[in-house]
């Protein structure tokens, strides 16, 4: 479903392990992202009803995750430790923006796609996750999350098929994942959710 090209090496899991409390800070920052990921789309494209009630719904969902990570730091006597830069994300955001031919469709499009990009990774490595840890809470956890960002990952693909007019999604979604394909590469060795 999700096409993306590299699958994750389950060995990440053993990286991951031995620092939980960086990947839990990690994935809490990637939730308010995404979060704020919607907002900012609404902000930017009112016009759409329909859009505006997903993405509020997206936002809320986002938030919600970001609050349940929190509990699982606390809960473990931890610390959500600052928001961390994401080099992957900000390697997606700048393909983005590159690609953007200035229009206004072209904008949106690039949009909901760098977006859908993001959704799949991180479903695709909570997968990872879920299926690797030896932790039975944090297996449970992401696999329930797992879920959440497959649908999310539909969202955005879904509303770049029904607004991207004149553009042809499915081709420039072969090409974000060429593009995905040649970074992912360089990840996946940090305790971090795309790292």
């Amino acid at each position: 479903m999700l096409r993306l090209q590299l699958p994750t090496d389950p060995r990440w899991v053993n990286i991951v392990e031995k620092n939980i409390e960086e990947i839990l800070t990690d994935h809490a920052w990637c939730e308010q992202k995404a979060a704020s990921n919607a907002i900012t789309i609404i902000t930017i494209n009112s016009e759409y009803p329909d859009l505006v009630t997903d993405m509020l719904a997206l936002a809320k969902e986002e938030i919600e995750h970001f609050q349940m990570v929190n509990d699982i730091i606390l809960k473990r006597g931890l610390t959500l430790g600052r928001e961390r830069k994401d080099e992957y994300v900000g390697e997606l955001a700048q393909y983005m923006r590159k690609s953007n031919t200035g229009s206004r469709v072209s904008g949106f499009v690039e949009r909901m796609l760098f977006s859908a990009m993001i959704e799949a990774r991180s479903c695709e490595r909570f997968k990872v996750l879920s299926e690797n840890i030896n932790d039975a809470e944090l297996a449970e956890f992401y696999r329930s999350l797992m879920e959440s960002e497959a649908g999310h990952y539909t969202t955005f693909i879904g509303y770049a098929r029904k607004y991207g007019n004149g553009i042809d999604v499915e081709k420039r979604w072969r090409e974000w994942l060429d593009f995905e394909a040649s970074i992912i590469v360089k990840y996946g060795k940090e305790e971090s959710v795309h790292g």
